[in-house]
């Protein structure tokens, strides 16, 4: 250096200098370039004409990414700058905390997956992109807070990632984009709630960074339960302070589970502004949906010590039955205790306080009187204690029990001296005492079948309950029994009366059941006479075209519900008949489906088509003696059957 010194004239060296950083800037610059179009060569869609994988990146794509200016292998270190592979490790690989090493300890879970232990878990590039990679300030980010959604939606809609890891809420992203917060998030409203503002956790520099989202089971969580409502109020901050003041923050503070938190009442992902009528704290759906699914609980109100009954003794009221009956605008619990800041009846400051009650009350009812104020808003019900709104409701109910209990006596006595005159008069033996015995039989065991099979579907009906719901799940087991023998009995009613259709009787039963076109013309007959377009209905024979359907009907069903029933009934037995069928499951699944809807349609028809023609209809009221002693009055049966030419005076049998 000395010797070059020596030789340059004063004031030389510094351009001398300047000129070598200038060429050495260009050199490196060129270095960069080469390096790049080294890797470019291969990878990008002009270079890749050498049947390698697919290109990945080209000179564009790293253009005003944060890591313009960086050679290749600055990142993927374990490839030479020759192209040649250095190492062990994939060519893609890169492990970004070798320059972030904060962020690389600061992530370390992502929900319950953890780090090592799940391929699964995200990795750098899935959230920030491989060579595109921009601040979060550029828009073009997948970590800019317009298009966090985006980002997140890319694993959590993966149906495969979904169906592994089983996330709480597996439709979060779809219900954010339905939210409040999606829809300003749509718009570019600034400072909505996207993912990682409720989901990211402190680091240690007491920051809130989206490198730690932790499970909601996890107390560090932002969406850990006590953690929930200091979460929202990082935006809703005036809220917040208020909840908190109220008595659900105040046992939040002392570790219950059981108070509600701002989710609790106004839902999670899928937040929708309260004006809306899918939202669980509109006017519509606030009382019953919201505060009542906890003030409804038995379980919760004697842990918490609060009165039960007060949810249905509001429904019970003037503003519970408007509310009911649609009306939105009619005061609801929020609008008498509040909505955040919602204190005990006791305190000074609560709104439903005695001293504080007038103007509460007069927010709807301007010039509302003191006296009226503070009279019992609820109505008097169970917890309610109020000793002449007790007594009255009390002694209403004994005047409803007497009152309605007499006429409904005076009424079946009124139609038991009808039927009674009707078994006294003059009458023919319509079914002989074999055939009366079968309609027993078939009224009896399909009866026991409709009602204990039902109750199969039907589990959580009250009736169900009343009937089989003793015990514990021994009623339940013994309905099962119960339905299998009326099975039985169903069955052996079939036989007995295919047996029956072989004999003299029968045949002749058989015959005049049979369905002739007569029947036909007698139905539109009818359909005439009922509508005015002729004087008087066609005679009916022994059987009329009512009689007729239902017979064949019932055979008809009787044969499906035993074959379904069966099939339903010895499951196992055909299970091993069709091992290695892959058809038998859809077969059951069909005879389930035909026996259910079967069941409906035999239930219906008996009490819509055959309860009428013998009970209800005008022409044989109080009801046709015949189910039970096989008799039938002689003028009701020239009545409805004058057709039947078989019926002579002197006879008694037809």
């Amino acid at each position: 250096v000395d010797m070059l010194t020596s030789r340059i004239p004063p004031g030389g060296l510094l351009m001398r200098m300047l000129s070598c950083s200038a060429l050495l800037g260009v050199c490196s610059e060129l270095l960069w370039a080469q390096s790049i179009a080294t890797c470019t060569r291969c990878h990008s869609e002009q270079g890749n004409d050498q049947g390698l994988p697919p290109s990945e990146i080209d000179n564009g794509t790293l253009n005003g990414s944060i890591h313009d200016g960086f050679e290749c292998i600055a990142c993927h270190e374990n490839i030479a700058s020759d192209g040649d592979s250095r190492g062990s490790a994939p060519v893609g690989t890169v492990d970004c905390t070798i320059c972030h090493e904060e962020e690389g300890e600061v992530y370390k879970k992502h929900g319950r997956l953890v780090v090592g232990s799940d391929a699964d878990i995200p990795r750098c590039q899935d959230c920030h992109g491989s060579h595109d990679i921009f601040p979060s300030s550029d828009k073009r980010s997948r970590t800019n807070p317009t298009t966090v959604p985006d980002t997140c939606r890319s694993c959590h809609t993966d149906v495969d990632l979904v169906r592994r890891h089983q996330p709480i809420n597996g439709k979060a992203v779809e219900l954010y984009e339905k939210s409040v917060h999606g829809d300003g998030n749509r718009r570019g409203v600034p400072g909505v709630a996207r993912c990682n503002d409720c989901h990211s956790a402190k680091g240690p520099d007491g920051t809130h960074t989206a490198h730690r989202t932790l499970s909601p089971y996890d107390p560090e969580s932002p969406t850990y339960h006590f953690n929930i409502s200091d979460t929202c109020g990082r935006c809703h901050e005036d809220v917040a302070s208020r909840y908190w003041e109220g008595v659900h923050g105040e046992l939040v503070k002392q570790g219950s589970l059981d108070s509600p938190v701002c989710t609790d009442c106004h839902g999670e992902h899928g937040i929708v502004s309260p004006n809306d009528p899918r939202s669980p704290v509109s006017a519509a759906r606030l009382a019953e949906q919201t505060c009542g699914r906890c003030h409804a609980s038995t379980a919760l109100n004697e842990r918490m010590g609060v009165p039960p009954g007060t949810l249905r003794s509001y429904i019970d009221t003037y503003h519970g039955l408007k509310r009911k009956a649609g009306d939105v605008h009619i005061a609801n619990c929020a609008s008498c205790h509040g909505n955040h800041r919602i204190l005990r009846h006791t305190d000074p400051r609560s709104r439903v306080n005695t001293a504080n009650l007038q103007q509460t009350c007069g927010e709807c009812h301007p010039g509302i009187s003191q006296v009226v104020a503070t009279s019992s808003i609820h109505a008097p019900g169970e917890g309610v204690v109020e000793w002449w709104p007790n007594f009255f409701r009390i002694l209403y109910l004994w005047i409803i029990a007497i009152t309605i209990g007499a006429m409904l006596v005076h009424n079946l006595l009124h139609w038991f001296r009808h039927v009674r005159n009707a078994y006294r008069a003059p009458s023919v033996v319509r079914l002989s005492p074999g055939e009366t015995a079968q309609h027993w039989l078939l009224m009896v065991s399909f009866i026991v079948l409709v009602v204990s099979g039902f109750s199969l579907r039907h589990s959580e009906a009250w009736w169900v309950r009343t009937l089989f719901g003793w015990g514990g799940g021994e009623g339940f087991v013994i309905r099962g029994v119960i339905h299998r023998v009326a099975a039985v009995a169903l069955m052996g009613w079939t036989v007995w009366h295919l047996i029956y259709l072989v004999t003299r009787k029968g045949r002749r039963w058989l015959r005049d059941m049979w369905p002739r076109w007569s029947d036909i013309k007698a139905c539109w007959g009818s359909l005439a006479y009922f509508l005015g377009a002729r004087e008087n209905p066609p005679d009916a024979k022994r059987f009329s075209y009512v009689e007729k359907a239902e017979y064949w009907a019932l055979l008809w069903g009787t044969i499906l519900m035993t074959l379904t029933g069966l099939m339903l009934w010895f499951d196992n037995e055909l299970a091993v008949v069709w091992a290695g069928s892959a058809g038998r499951h859809v077969v059951l699944a069909v005879a389930s489906v035909i026996h259910y809807y079967e069941a409906w349609l035999a239930a219906l028809a008996i009490l819509v088509w055959h309860l009428y023609a013998t009970v209800f209809s005008p022409t044989v009221y109080p009801m046709n003696p015949a189910w039970w002693s096989g008799r039938m009055p002689r003028e009701m049966y020239e009545h409805e059957h004058p057709g039947d030419s078989k019926v002579l005076p002197d006879e008694d049998e037809v």
